[in-house]
């Protein structure tokens, strides 16, 4: 199958959950400064979750750019991804009303690490399909990104739950700092 319309669908759907993230943000009760730091959670959590979806897009952006053709297996385990992330809107809004409770913010860190290896199942199912794509083997050869991803996030919800619970969401926005600091580091 080509990718376009494929690629097309994933940005697509990225957009919807952007939108209903931004749905979700919570006007201030006025005018004043103290409205706005009122709302503070609810916007530090918009903020990553945000970035998070840019994030997503841009990695799908990269990879899609040099795919040539995708088979059934890409395109399930593609959905079964966007059905996680599109969770995303939910534990956004559910984190900024629960800041500090560790449930809410385990939950999030856990569509990190759900993401991270459903994206290392879909690197390997895309070497699959396009196997002559020297490219594209070139660039999934390693899974180094997705890994550093639940390393931190792990180690975030581990924090979490004995100290700090506000630490995992901290550790999900440190993972995507990592993710674009890697390649420079590594090579």
């Amino acid at each position: 199958m080509e990718t376009e319309r494929f690629e097309a669908l994933i940005d697509a759907i990225l957009a919807i959950i952007i939108t209903i993230i931004v749905l979700e943000i919570p006007l201030a009760a006025n005018g004043s400064w103290q409205a706005l730091i009122d709302i503070k959670y609810e916007f530090i959590i918009y903020a990553i979750s945000f970035m998070t979806c840019f994030n997503f897009w841009n990695f799908n952006n990269e990879i899609f750019n040099i795919v040539n053709k995708v088979d059934a297996k890409v395109i399930w385990t593609m959905g079964l991804t966007l059905f996680v992330f599109s969770l995303l809107p939910y534990l956004t809004t559910f984190v900024a009303e629960n800041f500090y409770d560790f449930f809410p913010q385990f939950l999030y860190g856990l569509i990190f690490i759900i993401t991270a290896i459903l994206l290392m199942v879909i690197s390997k199912f895309l070497k699959e399909s396009d196997p002559g794509n020297v490219a594209l083997q070139v660039a999934l050869e390693n899974n180094k990104k997705p890994m550093s991803t639940m390393i931190i996030v792990i180690i975030g919800i581990i924090i979490g739950y004995f100290v700090y619970p506000p630490v995992i969401m901290v550790t999900c926005l440190l993972s995507m700092i990592c993710i674009w600091i890697i390649p420079k580091i590594i090579g």
